[in-house]
């Protein structure tokens, strides 16, 4: 079957120039979060990314492969898009920003668990145990840095919609900001 090691072989290639991508964007996204805990995940993910290289380079050797990239354009796009949630973050509210960056990484996450899904499929069909193994532990970083994002993002929400709610609110009363509740209190 040497159609399918290349086919594994430069499937890999391109995850691993999608992982150097995301070494170089991880400190960017860190840095324009405002919410400490999405800031965290950033750089936590940005280790587990180190790891997730090493990792693909192990496989390369298990392959007897030299380890060399092949540009992965659709991370390129992925970042890209990352990048003008930055700089449109700017400009909007705290938790808004958070929102779209946490979008544009669970965007990054997806596509690698794609990846990483299917070249461990291909590795398993052609008898790499070993590579297996390494891509599976890639892969269920992946997945618990999605499933991360997701549970950061819940209380983000909250605030996003208690704020909405706040808006909704004064509008209905005429530009006053106070709720029905603090209302009913003075009662």
């Amino acid at each position: 079957m040497p159609e399918l090691q290349e086919l594994l072989v430069e499937e890999m290639q391109d995850l691993l120039h999608a992982e150097h991508q995301l070494l170089k964007a991880l400190p960017k996204m860190a840095r324009a979060a405002h919410e400490p805990e999405l800031s965290r995940a950033f750089e936590n993910h940005l280790e587990q990314t180190q790891a997730h290289v090493e990792r693909l380079e192990q496989a390369f050797g298990i392959l007897g492969v030299k380890a060399k990239t092949k540009v992965c354009k659709r991370m390129q796009g992925v970042i890209e898009e990352g990048q003008e949630k930055i700089t449109e973050g700017k400009e909007k509210r705290n938790f808004i920003a958070d929102l779209g960056l946490a979008a544009a990484a669970q965007k990054v996450e997806h596509y690698e668990i794609s990846g990483y899904g299917t070249i461990r499929a291909v590795a398993e069909k052609l008898g790499h145990k070993n590579v297996v193994n390494l891509l599976s532990e890639t892969l269920a970083e992946e997945e618990k840095a999605d499933q991360l994002l997701t549970k950061i993002c819940i209380p983000i929400l909250d605030e996003a919609s208690h704020d909405s709610e706040m808006g909704t609110q004064k509008e209905a009363t005429g530009g006053s900001h106070k709720t029905a509740r603090g209302r009913a209190m003075r009662s």
